[in-house]
């Protein structure tokens, strides 16, 4: 667990990988690599200087990551129940450590803006709203978005008691508000779901 309690109102980050990477051909989506670097490297290394904090959603044999220095969450409800339950596993962790809100985003998303947490959190404040959702291209992007550490009891009664496990259902039923970005020269939340796809953006950044 961290040590020190921070002072809030603090933005920690989280990067979630515990996923089953099926369309990848099983494995571990994030250390597919990109460039040389595997795709979680991408996106820490475009997160970290923007957050407190930066912690990494995995499941099963938590070493295969330590290569990150990261804190490694595992999921805290059996099953692979899907990405609403990393989400849990990362606001329950930083319940009680001076954190309000932290920024989840896929391990499969490498090109994420340098102002992604700023212009989250500065909308979020500005709609009072509970948390901030990306958009591209007219484009909901639900798994980039500043989650309210305060909504970790709500999303355990949606996941256990309403079986309810979509990511978007949960962020239109707590309004979060949606900050728009430009696609050019790229598209910045563009992921990866297919070793082609990996290919042709590899190809893209070379």
């Amino acid at each position: 667990m961290p040590a020190t309690p921070l002072q809030p109102p603090a933005i920690a980050g989280a990067i979630l990988a515990g996923g089953q990477s099926r369309r990848m051909g099983g494995g571990d989506k994030g250390l597919a690599l990109l460039q040389g670097q595997p795709l979680i490297g991408h996106v820490a290394a475009a997160l970290r200087p923007q957050v407190v904090r930066l912690v990494l959603n995995a499941n099963g044999d938590l070493g295969r990551f330590e290569r990150f220095g990261l804190p490694v969450i595992a999921d805290s409800l059996p099953g692979f129940p899907g990405p609403l339950a990393g989400v849990l596993a990362v606001l329950d962790y930083f319940r009680g450590e001076g954190v309000s809100h932290v920024m989840v985003v896929p391990c499969d998303a490498p090109r994420l803006p340098a102002d992604l947490v700023a212009r989250l959190a500065a909308a979020r404040q500005a709609a009072g709203a509970a948390g901030a959702l990306a958009v591209s291209s007219g484009r909901r992007h639900p798994a980039v978005a500043l989650w309210p550490v305060a909504l970790a009891p709500a999303l355990r009664t949606a996941l256990v008691d309403e079986d309810q496990r979509r990511v978007d259902v949960l962020l239109t039923r707590h309004g979060f508000v949606e900050v728009e970005w430009p696609v050019e020269p790229f598209d910045p939340f563009v992921n990866v779901n297919t070793p082609e796809g990996l290919a042709a953006l590899g190809q893209m950044l070379g």
